[in-house]
């Protein structure tokens, strides 16, 4: 039951039951009187006659008349008033009572039995020979019936009381089962989570509110342990990656001023001194390469950094964006395939489109086997370039947007490294590389975050001893502001 749902009916139940107790004890208090009244009322009236046979002697009201007997009756459970007929007192049993009384008060009331808290009052003329003698007033005390009022109003007033106090304790004790307790024991909870250790929680399984806050800790714990997780990671590839690229850094400033300083040598000839400055150029561009993807790199892991996206015409754009890669192919030894058939307006970013390109030419001119073919082709979804590897085609399953792909021919690469070629500074098998060339282990990550930036997806596939592909594909212009 939902907490809120559970404190109005206990609150409807504390308004309740002392009502429902105060009139259960006050329709047993009535039914008991009730019953009293009538046993009491045929006691009183069988009293008075008994009574009313003496005072009724005419005898009494004459003047200087013997009373005794009538002393002889009065005591504390009964009492005797005798007035003249003009209202004045002959005898009263109540030493305070005396002297005259008015007319209206003696002749009210009389052949009643009136019944009042305390006493039964009865009023009578007296009469004689039809003439009117006197009145007399007898009053029956209740003892008993005030008694029993006085008990029973103490058992009322201690019944209330233990009532109020019974259930004062159960609410106590049905909020700490239902409330305290169990937010005592979230807070526990919360306050050890925070000290670095993992709860399992067996409050979200409560179908309450505390139930639903439970699970909401328990998501959050796991968020956050997976945050830690993923945090640590991160640190420790970023502490990898100083670690890697201030070693990788080192070795061409090594070289560079080896050569640096060997240009100080007179004794070189023309030859060797270009051969030392193109080294020295090369290495340096190495450098910068290698600065430029960890500066990328950095850029893309925040949060706050976002890709501006402009439209372009798919065919103009990527024709373009293909273009001039023969000659770099050649120099490394390669030869270059190129397709393109792309139309359609699309949103990119054109320089770190252009990025990616050059990102994954790079590593197909690394670990391509030297004297084969580059395949590099933008397509729409549908079309398949002729030099493909047939591993390839299957996987180009979109139906819309358009494909780029980079393609080398070589070992190809086990499926143990695709997995994970991806992450940052993984690199595959040195060996595979051509001269053992390094990177920074950047290039296919960034390709990743710009790629997926775009709205698009990156694929690696690869069949040892085939060769190997990167696919990446791109959707279609939505517009930049649903990217």
């Amino acid at each position: 039951m939902k907490i809120k749902s559970w404190l109005l009916i206990t609150f409807f139940i504390v308004m309740v039951l002392p009502i429902s107790g105060a009139y259960s004890l006050y329709v047993w208090i009535n039914a008991y009187y009730q019953d009293k009244n009538v046993a009491e009322y045929f006691d009183k009236w069988t009293e008075l006659n008994q009574v009313k046979a003496i005072v009724d002697n005419p005898a009494l009201y004459q003047k200087n008349a013997n009373l005794e007997e009538i002393e002889e009756l009065t005591n504390g459970q009964l009492a005797i008033t005798l007035y003249t007929k003009s209202g004045f007192v002959l005898y009263s049993s109540n030493p305070l009572q005396s002297g005259y009384v008015w007319k209206e008060r003696i002749f009210k009331g009389l052949y009643d039995l009136q019944q009042s808290y305390n006493a039964f009052t009865y009023k009578e003329p007296v009469y004689h020979n039809g003439d009117l003698l006197g009145i007399y007033e007898i009053q029956l005390i209740r003892t008993d019936w005030v008694k029993g009022v006085e008990k029973r109003s103490w058992l009322v007033i201690i019944g209330s009381i233990l009532l109020f106090l019974v259930i004062y304790i159960g609410v106590i004790l049905l909020l700490n089962r239902k409330l305290n307790r169990p937010l005592r024991e979230l807070m526990h909870q919360m306050r050890n989570f925070a000290k670095g250790e993992h709860i399992e929680s067996n409050l979200s399984t409560r179908k309450d509110e505390i139930g639903s806050l439970a699970q909401t800790f328990v998501a959050m714990q796991h968020e956050i342990e997976n945050t830690r997780v993923s945090l640590k990671v991160e640190q420790q590839q970023k502490e990898m990656m100083i670690a890697s690229i201030s070693h990788d850094l080192k070795t061409p400033l090594t070289a560079i001023q080896a050569y640096a300083e060997s240009l100080l040598n007179n004794d070189l000839s023309q030859q060797q001194q270009e051969e030392y400055q193109q080294v020295i150029i090369t290495k340096a561009d190495r450098m910068k390469h290698m600065l430029e993807d960890l500066l990328m790199f950095t850029l893309l892991q925040s949060t706050s950094y976002e890709l501006e996206l402009v439209d372009v015409d798919g065919e103009e754009f990527f024709e373009m964006a293909l273009s001039d890669y023969e000659p770099l192919c050649e120099e490394q030894g390669f030869t270059l395939d190129v397709f393109c058939d792309v139309d359609g307006l699309y949103a990119v970013h054109p320089k770190q489109l252009q990025r990616v390109i050059d990102n994954l030419l790079s590593n197909a001119w690394r670990y391509g086997e030297i004297g084969t073919s580059i395949g590099l082709a933008a397509v729409k979804a549908g079309s398949f370039p002729e030099w493909g590897f047939d591993f390839l085609k299957p996987a180009l399953t979109k139906q819309e947007g358009m494909y780029m792909i980079v393609q080398n021919s070589g070992q190809g690469l086990p499926q143990k490294d695709i997995v994970k070629l991806f992450e940052p500074m993984y690199q595959a098998d040195h060996a595979r590389s051509k001269a053992g060339e390094r990177g920074t282990g950047l290039g296919l990550n960034i390709t990743k975050q710009i790629i997926e930036k775009h709205g698009g997806t990156v694929e690696l596939l690869s069949s040892e001893n085939i060769g190997t592909a990167v696919v990446c594909w791109l959707p279609p212009n939505k517009g930049v502001d649903e990217l």
